[in-house]
């Protein structure tokens, strides 16, 4: 395995530059805050930014967790920091692009459970990617993150890579969500997926909770994750505290944790993502608050239909301009 991560984490144990990069990040990359053309929404991301245009990606379900495709425009209304905008695009999504980096936990903690892990993930590739439109790699991670495979729309090599993952030693987790977010799927075309398998018990990362989710925010991608924690240790503080956590990566980025009874399940949960990628609004609003100084702003989609419910990610960060970063 190649461990093209590692320089990178060494270069992230020095307090400096990790203050830098963190002071970079608060500019928007170009693909999520493109200026070229400020009246034409963009289609490809979860929430792309144009200056003038916010454009959110977002799934509606109903009470029994059923998708619901079906809602006009006149159905939707959106706040941002909890003052109403208005409605200026409005599409239902059901085919986007996809860029996907699938993120395997190879600690020893899932030992047992890598042979279902495995058999789900390459099922979920033969499954969604579309040749020639869809993408993905596979980054596996214990104590070190590894790049198994780059990006590439042929699901046979990821799956012969995948079944050559082995497990490993501790949980760098956050180190590997980051590393991927900002080496990998920052400035990529498409919807930008991470989808994590893991017990989500972090216990060798360098970067924290808050840096990961900045990462992910800023790069506008979204995550979902699938807990591999046993339904055999109820009252285990180490899975209530892993599963909490990757329901708050998953929830702040309008993504979805999914918590399978078995182990054997996980491949139910590889349909649910899916589905959900195929099954998605897109609502473009000119925020009422055009400064741009770099704050987060957030977002908030209600639906009139109180049976159903909208998930998006919780908000966006605003571009700075020039004067505003120099001061």
């Amino acid at each position: 395995m190649k461990r093209v991560f590692i320089g990178l984490l060494l270069v992230l144990t020095v307090s400096s530059i990790v203050t830098a990069q963190r002071q970079q990040e608060t500019v928007p990359p170009t693909p999520a805050a493109p200026a070229a053309s400020p009246a034409k929404p963009r289609d490809d991301q979860t929430i792309s930014i144009d200056v003038n245009l916010v454009n959110i990606l977002f799934t509606v379900a109903d009470r029994k967790g059923k998708f619901v495709t079906n809602l006009k425009k006149e159905d939707f209304k959106v706040f941002e920091d909890e003052r109403a905008q208005t409605i200026t695009n409005f599409s239902s999504e059901s085919n986007l692009p996809l860029t996907i980096a699938l993120l395997v936990d190879t600690s020893g903690s899932i030992r047992d459970k890598l042979r279902f892990e495995e058999e789900a993930a390459i099922e979920f590739f033969y499954s969604t990617l579309q040749r020639g439109k869809d993408k993905a790699l596979v980054i596996s991670f214990d104590s070190g993150v590894d790049l198994l495979q780059d990006f590439t729309d042929d699901a046979e090599k990821l799956a012969d890579k995948i079944r050559r993952i082995r497990a490993g030693g501790g949980t760098s987790l956050y180190d590997a969500i980051y590393l991927a977010v900002n080496q990998k799927l920052a400035g990529q075309n498409g919807r930008r997926i991470v989808i994590l398998i893991t017990d989500g018990d972090d216990n060798s990362s360098r970067i924290s909770m808050t840096e990961t989710l900045e990462a992910a925010q800023q790069n506008v991608v979204t995550i979902y994750a699938i807990s591999t924690n046993s339904t055999a240790f109820f009252g285990s503080k180490e899975q209530e505290r892993g599963d909490k956590t990757l329901k708050r990566l998953s929830e702040e980025t309008g993504g979805k944790a999914f918590f399978p009874l078995k182990v054997q399940d996980l491949a139910s949960s590889f349909l649910d993502i899916h589905d959900e990628l195929r099954s998605q609004y897109q609502i473009g609003y000119r925020p009422t608050n055009a400064k741009l100084d770099g704050t987060f702003r957030r977002i908030r989609v209600d639906i009139g239909d109180k049976r159903y419910k909208a998930r998006a990610r919780s908000g966006y960060y605003m571009p700075k301009t020039a004067a505003t970063s120099q001061k």
